[in-house]
């Protein structure tokens, strides 16, 4: 019989999608790549396919997954970034030797090397938080507004108002958790 892991969080931010591989980081966390194989399975679905993971390997992704939520907490709350963190994450870009190519649909992918490594998959994330951290690209760190939750994710909405990591999770947990204080508030009808 094989274990039941909890469903991978995919965002459309391949960094901040990865640091979501551990959620709940204020309540009771959940742990989403707790073997070797889950990894693989993260990384397969993120279209960065590797062959196999090591212990040691996912070791170095779980301590490049804690960097990149460091740093972009730091960047979302305005403070320095932590030098740790940034000594991991340009470690791990540094350490993979993946390559952006271009596929006969027009479409970007990202080729691992042969065989394809968790360090050149880490490389290709390493670079993607980055992008985002540095603010190369178009929007702004922010985290997310659920008590148990903060994780730090990377807004694109057109006003950049964004409150919660995902709305179909914490947007939804808080909405509930609102309006049954508010019920409870209300006086029962008489009778």
């Amino acid at each position: 019989m094989s274990a039941r892991f909890p469903e991978f969080r995919l965002g459309s931010v391949l960094a901040t999608s990865f640091t979501a591989t551990l959620t709940e980081r204020r309540g009771e966390p959940v742990e989403r790549i707790p073997t070797p194989q889950r990894l693989v399975d993260w990384l397969a679905v993120v279209g960065l396919d590797v062959e196999s993971c090591t212990p040691a390997q996912l070791d170095l992704a779980r301590e490049l997954r804690e960097a990149i939520h460091a740093a972009a907490t730091a960047t979302a709350v305005h403070e320095p970034l932590p030098a740790p963190a940034i000594r991991i994450i340009n470690d791990r870009s540094l350490q993979g030797r993946a390559s952006a190519v271009l596929t006969p649909e027009g479409t970007h992918r990202w080729y691992l090397g042969s065989p394809p490594r968790v360090e050149d998959a880490l490389g290709v994330i390493a670079a993607d938080a980055i992008g985002i951290v540095s603010g190369e690209r178009d929007g702004r760190m922010a985290l997310c507004a659920s008590p148990t939750c903060q994780a730090a994710f990377f807004d694109t909405s057109r006003s950049r108002t964004r409150r919660w990591c995902e709305m179909n999770t914490c947007g939804n947990r808080q909405k509930k958790a609102r309006f049954l204080a508010n019920q409870r508030k209300q006086p029962a009808p008489a009778g």
